[in-house]
């Protein structure tokens, strides 16, 4: 008889592509795996496989996964999770890392690592100085040097100059979208800074007690704030300059219930915010920054923390509707700003997933 625990395994063990080609060897000797992503961009894998078993041409068993004939430095690898009929691509980088433990009373393992495209960002950097162009026209030029396509999808100022001081690409592209309030990631050849609301993730509905396995939320005040101020030096007007956002701005977000700042006022009182590390060159940067920085904290209000029985089709940016939770933290409008996919051979697929929203729910 069958047990269902094989069943639950089978549907829900990795599928594994080197260069393209299905390698059913990693699935039979896959340990554990980890993927995760977060909103700032790089999708990281680690993958632990048994490192004994038999070799073409051999008689006897053999070391695996070590000549190079594989698994190998550069190699393209693929992954994709859940139902066989059903499964999704979660996963696609290069191999970046072989380690390999061995230890008295077990078998040897290797583990392998890789990353997805924005690896090569992350390893390059630059002292280097750009002018007269937006965030987007920044986007375009790195994304070119790295032989991608560009699509950016955020509002933002233009700049006289703009520069790079001994950054990575990829940490000088996530310092500009803080400012505006953007998500960078990479997807196929393309790499893209969007806005939330311009990033058009897939939507999708857990429910407390069915795929929904564990969950932690948290309204928190501690960092709300109902106004940002950010101070500057107009470098045309040769004087100082002020932007600001105000707690309105976060209306938008929050059509279903009371969002961060109003729960703030009404419980604490107004309590503003002062920036003066970044210095703005004029009023529409000012602005600029002071919007994405109220926007970082109104959305962290309400913060979520999840497990799944296993949704490859969640991403970063994928919009969670939650059930049976309680009134004031179900429904609609959480942002997914981190995802772990992970698989062992104890409890078959899962997904951990943070999360956070700018409003609270009325209670019934």
């Amino acid at each position: 008889m069958t047990n269902p625990r094989d069943l639950l395994l089978d549907s829900s063990t990795p599928k594994f592509y080197i260069g393209g080609r299905e390698r059913i060897e990693l699935a039979r000797d896959v340990i554990s795996l980890q993927i995760e992503e977060c909103s700032d961009g790089l999708k990281r894998l680690s993958l632990q496989l048994d490192a004994i078993g038999p070799q073409r041409g051999a008689r006897d068993e053999q070391l695996l996964y070590l000549d190079g004939d594989l698994v190998d430095f550069g190699v393209e690898l693929s992954v994709a999770m859940g139902p066989a009929s059903s499964a999704l691509t979660v996963f696609k980088g290069q191999i970046s890392a072989i380690e390999l433990d061995m230890e008295q009373g077990r078998t040897p393992q290797v583990r392998v690592f890789a990353e997805d495209k924005l690896m090569d960002l992350r390893m390059t950097r630059r002292f280097k100085t750009y002018e007269n162009l937006s965030d987007a026209d920044l986007l375009q030029q790195i994304a070119s040097q790295h032989g991608l396509q560009a699509q950016a999808e955020a509002a933002g100022p233009s700049y006289s100059t703009i520069q790079q001081w001994n950054q990575s690409d990829l940490a000088f592209l996530r310092d500009r979208a803080r400012r505006i309030a953007a998500d960078v990631w990479v997807a196929d050849n393309t790499l893209h800074m969007a806005s939330r609301d311009k990033r058009a993730g897939n939507a999708i509905t857990l429910i407390q007690g069915n795929d929904l396995e564990a969950v932690q939320l948290r309204a928190d005040l501690a960092h709300q704030r109902s106004r940002v101020v950010v101070g500057g030096f107009s470098a045309q007007d040769k004087d100082s300059i002020e932007g600001s956002a105000e707690a309105t701005l976060v209306a938008a977000e929050a059509a279903a219930g009371r969002h961060g700042p109003e729960v703030l006022a009404s419980a604490l009182g107004e309590r503003s915010s002062y920036r003066v590390r970044d210095v703005p060159l004029n009023s529409e940067q000012a602005n600029a920054w002071a919007k994405a920085e109220l926007l970082r904290r109104a959305r962290r209000f309400i913060s979520l923390r999840g497990l799944t029985l296993g949704t490859a089709a969640m991403t970063v940016g994928s919009l969670v509707k939650l059930e049976r939770v309680g009134a004031v933290f179900e429904g609609e409008g959480y942002y997914v700003t981190r995802v772990a996919h992970s698989f062992d051979t104890e409890r078959g697929f899962r997904t951990q997933f943070d999360a956070e929203r700018t409003w609270l729910g009325a209670a019934r």
